[in-house]
């Protein structure tokens, strides 16, 4: 698939399945390059990814579900069980970490940035995601971006062995498509992009 046909196909997809176009050793492939090609500010590299499949997948859900539960009314639980099997029902998850180590290290390295890195790791990852995201579309998979931190941050990190420095930042079921996803209209508007061609003029 050309880039920017699964960047225009990219959506939010809810209705997943526990199938995948590809074999595990690709979707770890797919990974290790998002990772690896992700720019980060100083080449700091802070951003780490989990991938969850199998049993791993259906125990982050289940962990979602059971710190959603005293949270949420009684009569609105069938709803959020409902919400959270959708995404239960997908081949796997990948988790976005950011190691806080790496961005405290740079804030005691280069005081003058100190309060930027934090904020730069964030861009950081948020590129890892949609590179990640586009992945996935590429490969014929339906994903969407979940954010159940820091509720499930504790008991995700004693489930999966994660290090105390990694900070978890968002959650990504995917899976083949179930259903066509909702696509919204994505119209043009020419105040979105500008071209400057001389200062002072658009």
């Amino acid at each position: 698939m050309d880039y920017f046909e699964a960047v225009k196909n990219r959506y939010s997809c809810y209705a997943i399945t526990g199938k995948s176009t590809v074999g595990d050793g690709r979707l770890k492939e797919l990974l290790d390059d998002a990772v690896s090609c992700v720019p980060s500010s100083f080449n700091s590299h802070s951003s780490r990814l989990v991938l969850l499949l199998r049993g791993g997948h259906e125990t982050l859900w289940d962990i979602v579900l059971e710190a959603l539960r005293p949270m949420v009314p009684e009569e609105k639980f069938p709803n959020t069980e409902k919400k959270i099997g959708s995404f239960a029902a997908g081949y796997g998850t990948v988790l976005f970490y950011e190691d806080q180590e790496i961005v405290r290290g740079l804030q005691e390295q280069y005081p003058l940035y100190s309060e930027n890195f934090p904020l730069w790791a964030e861009q950081g990852s948020a590129m890892l995601q949609y590179i990640v995201w586009t992945g996935l579309e590429a490969e014929g998979m339906g994903a969407s971006l979940q954010h159940y931190n820091p509720l499930i941050d504790r008991a995700t990190a004693a489930a999966f062995g994660i290090p105390e420095h990694w900070k978890l930042i968002a959650q990504m079921p995917f899976g083949i498509p179930a259903e066509e996803p909702e696509r919204s209209l994505r119209e043009e508007n020419a105040e979105w992009v500008r071209v400057v061609e001389e200062s002072g003029t658009v």
